[in-house]
């Protein structure tokens, strides 16, 4: 059974509560582990305004699950996607060796800007308290 990388964007109904939003988040985590997949990033981009309305609502909370899985689990995934309500809308695609890449190289550049802005930070702490 061989592994594939994935990455499934789900946006939610951003007019629900917080709690509401981690509990689905949640069960998305735990369908995935179950499944047997092995989750190596989530990002929680928050409430964004739409392109355009879907079920009449003009914003949504967007999240993006990285994770590798066997292909089955894509099937269960979706059929759960389908099952909620509160997901608006859900993609799902293979990543390639290419897109892994770009991923990693972004991931870098994020880290060595919080660097940067750390320094930055300490540098300001110390002219200030000198």
């Amino acid at each position: 059974m061989t592994k594939r990388h994935y990455e499934s964007v789900v946006i939610l109904n951003a007019a629900l509560e917080d709690e509401q939003i981690e509990t689905t988040l949640t069960r998305i985590q735990e369908t995935l582990k179950t499944n047997g997949a092995e989750i190596s990033d989530i990002e929680r981009w928050g409430r964004k305004r739409l392109a355009y309305p879907i079920q009449k609502s003009k914003s949504g909370y967007y999240a993006i699950f990285r994770f590798e899985s066997p292909t089955e689990t894509i099937k269960e995934l979706e059929r759960i996607y389908r099952l909620d309500e509160t997901i608006v809308r859900y993609l799902t695609i293979m990543l390639g060796k290419e897109d892994l890449k770009y991923i990693a190289q972004m991931k870098e550049r994020a880290s060595q800007q919080e660097a940067e802005q750390v320094d930055n930070a300490v540098s300001e702490d110390k002219q200030t308290s000198d």
